[in-house]
């Protein structure tokens, strides 16, 4: 169910959408795009979407964000239309919160773009990290935000935005609202979930360590929400993870081990979908999952070709990519749902930065051979010979090499292991100190 729903004695909420398009800006989507994709995100939410306004500003009006006379026009609409919650395509600050919940009054719900994907994000995960991390993305959202509305959510873990809850959360002392009850009782909870998040990405490390001692190569799907990754993934594992037509329909990573052409094996992960305006909060919140891609060999970026807005998806996840340092990773760009152009063909603006463009179709399993290919010529491309001695007494250095397969020849000397060894780009500053030339 929805955390929308059943609120106000609907059977659903009835939802507005505002956009706001400001002069001199460069938004990645147009107004008119990025409330489509506002309404998909409603949709998925369990709301309604009955209206939809956006206006034309030189600037963001500090109090209200948009204009007061664009604000009562909408109050009318809202009437009219009897609508319950209205959500903005930009994420507020708790100013403009404030402000605007008091012009649309207390029947009248109030989400902007981050409330409503981080609600999305709680419906959809499955696991106990996904549920901590949204959690926290959650209460971090909400601490600077907490207004009458916003008031006695400190019980309601992993709830959604879109409602405030009800009963206490413990004793006021003198002189203390409820407020700042509420305020003290959700800081006490973010250092807690912070906590069990730092426990959860010591054992994700764990588990990436015994995966480098497989010595198999890391590869991270990566992609605008309902780009296509988890029908990738189970295409190519013969697997059924969860993978629907909608935005964020899975959250939790999902690694298999793939074999490809030639007899060469990889691990394929799948990640979170990205999307525009994706809030910082719960990039932050997902740190221990996005390290998957940080620590992946290459990086497999999938294009939902057949999207009209296919190139500013892929600047979207470009930027994100560049915010968790990962753009300068080995990419792949994958241009997937070949099977949905109808003999079009989409101009996609490639960018120099990746280092091959492969077009499948993840439904249809076409071109995955060729892709199997350009995985292992990427993955040669990006290793790098060095002939290194190791001494002794650094031993799991010495070990990482043997049990990953990166050693091509061995002899042994008085002062350690001669080798000469083949390994990816990203160890080189781990290997570099042992090489010959610097050794003498």
């Amino acid at each position: 169910m929805s955390k929308f729903q059943y609120i106000q004695g609907q059977d659903i909420d009835r939802g507005f959408l505002i956009g706001v398009s400001v002069y001199q800006e460069d938004p990645l989507l147009s107004v008119k795009d990025s409330l489509d994709e506002l309404s998909l995100l409603a949709k998925t939410a369990g709301i309604e979407v009955v209206g939809q306004t956006s206006q034309n500003l030189s600037q963001i009006n500090p109090s209200t964000f948009i204009g007061s006379g664009k604000i009562q026009e909408i109050i009318e609409q809202l009437k009219y239309l009897d609508v319950s919650v209205v959500v903005f395509d930009d994420e507020l600050s708790p100013r403009h919160q404030r402000e605007l919940e008091k012009r649309f009054g207390e029947k009248i719900r109030l989400l902007d773009r981050s409330a409503l994907i981080l609600d999305i994000f709680a419906q959809n995960a499955r696991t106990r990290e996904g549920a901590l991390q949204v959690e926290l993305a959650q209460y971090e959202y909400r601490l600077p935000r907490l207004t009458r509305q916003w008031t006695h959510l400190a019980r309601q873990a992993g709830g959604g935005g879109a409602r405030g809850g009800s009963g206490g959360v413990g004793l006021r002392g003198p002189g203390e609202t409820q407020l700042e009850v509420d305020r003290r009782e959700i800081s006490r909870k973010i250092t807690k979930l912070k906590t069990d998040l730092e426990d959860v990405r010591l054992h994700r490390g764990l588990h990436r360590d015994k995966r480098k001692k497989s010595g198999l190569p890391l590869v991270a799907l990566v992609g605008y929400t309902n780009a296509g990754k988890s029908t990738l993934l189970n295409t190519l594992s013969d697997s059924n993870i969860y993978a629907a037509d909608q935005l964020f329909a899975t959250l939790d990573p999902t690694t298999r081990k793939i074999s490809l052409s030639n007899n060469t094996d990889i691990l394929l992960s799948d990640t979170v979908g990205f999307i525009q305006k994706l809030p910082t909060t719960l990039i932050a919140a997902f740190r221990a999952t996005l390290e998957e891609i940080i620590e992946a060999d290459i990086i497999l970026h999938v294009v939902d070709i057949s999207h009209p807005n296919a190139n500013q998806h892929i600047e979207a996840v470009d930027d994100t990519l560049a915010e968790i340092d990962a753009s300068r990773m080995p990419r792949i760009l994958v241009l997937n749902k070949l099977d949905r152009l109808n003999g079009e063909d989409p101009e996609i603006k490639l960018l120099d930065d990746y280092q091959a463009v492969v077009s499948i179709s993840a439904q249809r399993g076409d071109g995955l051979d060729d892709l199997g290919r350009v995985i292992i010529d990427v993955l040669e491309q990006n290793k790098i010979s060095l002939e290194v001695v190791i001494p002794y007494q650094n031993g799991n250095d010495y070990s990482q090499l043997h049990e990953s397969g990166y050693i091509l020849e061995e002899t042994a000397t008085e002062i350690g292991w001669k080798l000469t060894i083949n390994i990816p780009n990203k160890l080189y500053n781990q290997f570099k100190v042992y090489a010959m030339d610097e050794i003498k």
